[in-house]
């Protein structure tokens, strides 16, 4: 059972106890990409091993990532590991992407975390982290690049328990350290494996263990038997009683905590996360083998996790998925792809039943039907046509009409929705104009294509200015969606320069706002009466509407016209014209008028009360604030926090490591256009740094005025 075709001969159960859905997700520059690259290589993927810095990895294929040698799209693709299908994506490592990590973990039934041997555990080491635990995601921690100076295992193994709060248990030892490493300690069998990084192709060689790591591993298998044990009844009580289980039994042991500790329910005894620690250096082909071993042995099938939660889309009821090829169709579509062939491709992850090319399903989100093209499996951007898609699987679909992000397509008779995936908010912006009014066509197309694909990357046009506003999470997303508008879609723009994307919320409640729209002109009036109340709400929680409207003071039809003419107004705030967020309206009161009631008119009623409202609330600015981290050498340390505390940043700690230090500080976006020139200055280049964003908070009186002096934004 080593082919696809031979899979698909089995019974749904079998298939699926032999299939695992993972990811890999990383830090920028921990060796995500080139551990991919040897996983594909040793499953038979390939046959040639590609290299980041040559451009010819297979997972990063656009241009862009070749040039700089980073992900910027997460990529699928399928391989197989003894008796087991890997259903593979790799994804982006760099904190302006990090929405591609989001919707590939939330279809995810498990992850490598891949951690740098010398950076240990960094920002987006953290984010990603926090992303796994939201989705409850089992996963295996891999510590690479311990061929590199100054890497240090135990160092990072340390970091991941204190830092990220898991109880992170080692599964090998590293043999060797920096350029001495040649492979490591298995302490599940007990031996050593030594690695031959001139020969990839040759497996890596069992042996005893070196007699100098003899006392370490025997330490380290203590604590892997006393840690699994926690987890499981049958080995605490061999470990009681000084019993050895048996490799099958340690197995097991390891699997049932690494996905139990994950899956923990509401109510039950918390305990930490299981984390297994594997380790290599991908660069140098030492690990590989035996991390696709762990994906294989530790992390769950589609059968060992929950189907997320799901309702039916007319009674809110909740509705029960079951991962079985007869089941009713249910999947969620996570990505949207254009492809220059065959136009857009919907990425799915099926969580029930079968799918075949030309039949009908259901948009269950949008509650519209959808005939299937074609089904396709994909290899990073290379295809494959498929004649079928069963429970388990992620593959492409082509050919779908209406479908977004996020979209529940399902059976006809059966409807079900599944919870739609969260993305981050944007916090930077970019005015473009196109070069020739020829192409104004060609750029909303673009924009559109662009926008389908990226739930993060925004678009608005600005009344006042008449400029094309774009909105990401960094300066090096809107840069790349520039130049893919170029490549792609051959439109020229110009650029403005980046700016923080600010927000604007009230601070204290509004009772109430009471406005009438009232016009007649001749002919049929215009007459629109709301009473609206304003309140501060929880950070992130957007703009929410309520409508308590009783009695029939407001017909039913016209208050969604009040919800629209709310969440238009709150696009643009009264202080500088920037969207209003974190504010909860409640629409409480009204009249209308027999005739000239009209949908427009409690649109415009609706707008100006919010308006006024949003005046009375005492508004404040919020600005984007970001972790930072910079790793420094001790000796211009004083001066790198002197930096930060110039561009208003709080320091929150310091960290040795080593020779290092580690500064983590919170630092107002707005002040931080510029830094990687000022930090090469600082440490004469010996600094490097890194961050991503944490939260808003409001903007100090001083600056806001300077933002607001206009009145609007400039």
């Amino acid at each position: 059972m080593t082919t696809d075709t031979q899979q698909l001969n089995n019974t749904a159960a079998e298939r699926l106890t032999y299939t695992r859905n993972f990811g890999i997700v990383a830090h920028i520059d921990a060796g995500k990409t080139t551990t991919s690259e040897r996983i594909l290589f040793y499953t038979g993927r390939i046959h040639k091993i590609g290299e980041i810095d040559e451009g010819t990895t297979s997972l990063d294929w656009m241009a862009q990532e070749r040039e700089r040698g980073i992900t910027i799209t997460a990529a699928a693709t399928t391989c197989f590991w003894r008796n087991f299908r890997l259903n593979l994506i790799d994804t982006p490592g760099h904190v302006d992407f990090t929405a591609e990590v989001e919707r590939s973990l939330k279809v995810l039934d498990g992850c490598v975390v891949v951690f740098c041997g010398v950076g240990g555990v960094e920002p987006q080491s953290e984010t990603v982290w926090r992303q796994a635990d939201k989705y409850g995601v089992p996963r295996l921690a891999f510590i690479n690049k311990l061929d590199r100076v100054g890497s240090d295992f135990v160092m990072v193994l340390k970091e991941i328990r204190e830092r990220l709060g898991a109880r992170a248990v080692a599964l090998q030892l590293p043999w060797g350290r920096e350029d001495t490493f040649t492979g490591v300690v298995d302490l599940v069998t007990m031996q050593s494996l030594k690695f031959d990084s001139a020969n990839p192709i040759k497996p890596p060689e069992a042996g005893e263990i070196p007699p100098e790591l003899a006392a370490d591993a025997k330490q380290a298998r203590h604590d892997l038997l006393e840690a699994v044990a926690e987890y499981d009844d049958r080995l605490m009580e061999k470990y009681i009683h000084d019993q050895e289980p048996t490799e099958a039994e340690l197995r097991a042991g390891i699997r049932a905590a690494t996905i139990k500790s994950s899956l923990m329910q509401e109510g039950e005894e918390r305990r930490p996360l299981f984390v297994p620690v594997l380790c290599g250096a991908s660069f140098r082909n030492i690990g590989a083998q035996p991390l696709l071993d762990a994906v294989c042995d530790y992390l769950p099938s589609p059968l060992d996790v929950p189907i997320p939660a799901a309702h039916h889309p007319a009674t809110d009821e909740p509705v029960t998925c079951k991962a079985d090829d007869e089941a009713p169709f249910a999947a969620l579509a996570f990505k949207i792809a254009r492809d220059q062939f065959v136009g857009k491709l919907y990425f799915i992850r099926v969580y029930s039943g079968t799918l075949r090319p030309g039949e009908t399903i259901l948009n269950a989100t949008k509650r519209r039907k959808e005939r299937i093209g074609k089904l396709l499996r994909m290899h990073a951007n290379k295809q494959e046509i498929i004649e079928e898609i069963r429970a388990g699987d992620i593959a492409a679909a082509v050919g779908l009409k209406d479908v977004t992000t996020g979209d529940t397509l399902c059976d006809e008779g059966t409807p079900v929705v599944f919870e739609r995936i969260q993305f981050p908010e944007p916090v930077v912006s970019m005015a473009i104009e196109v070069k020739t009014k020829a192409e104004q066509d060609k750029l909303g197309n673009a924009l559109g294509m662009l926008q389908d694909e990226d739930p993060t990357f925004r678009v608005h046009f600005d009344q006042e200015t008449g400029e094309t506003i774009m909105e990401g999470m960094g300066e090096l997303h809107l840069e790349i969606l520039v130049d893919r508008m170029r490549r792609e879609f051959n439109v020229e723009v110009n650029s403005g320069k980046p700016e923080v994307a600010y927000k604007e919320t009230i601070t204290a409640p509004v009772d109430e706002v009471n406005y009438k729209h009232a016009k007649q002109t001749g002919g049929r009036g215009q007459y629109g009466h709301v009473v609206i109340r304003l309140e501060p709400a929880p950070p992130k929680s957007g703009v929410t509407f309520i409508s308590k409207i009783v009695g029939g003071k407001i017909p039913k039809e016209f208050v969604p016209a009040v919800k629209e003419g709310i969440m238009e107004a709150s696009r643009t705030g009264p202080l500088a014209g920037f969207p209003v967020v974190d504010v909860s309206v409640t629409l409480y009161d009204g009249s209308y008028h027999d005739v000239d009631s009209s949908e427009i008119a409690f649109k415009i009623a609706a707008i100006e009360a919010f308006k006024q409202g949003i005046l009375r609330g005492r508004p404040v600015m919020l600005e984007p604030i970001m972790i930072v981290d910079v790793i420094t050498p001790e000796a211009v340390m004083g001066e790198i926090i002197g930096d930060l505390g110039s561009r208003r940043g709080q320091v929150e700690s310091t960290i040795p490591r080593g020779s290092t230090r580690l500064i983590r500080a919170y630092v107002p976006l707005a002040e931080m256009f510029g830094y990687a020139t000022a930090i090469r200055s600082l440490s004469q280049g010996r600094a490097a740094y890194s961050m991503e964003p944490a939260r808003y908070e409001q903007v100090p009186r001083n600056i806001a005025e300077g933002l607001t002096g206009g009145g609007k934004r400039a």
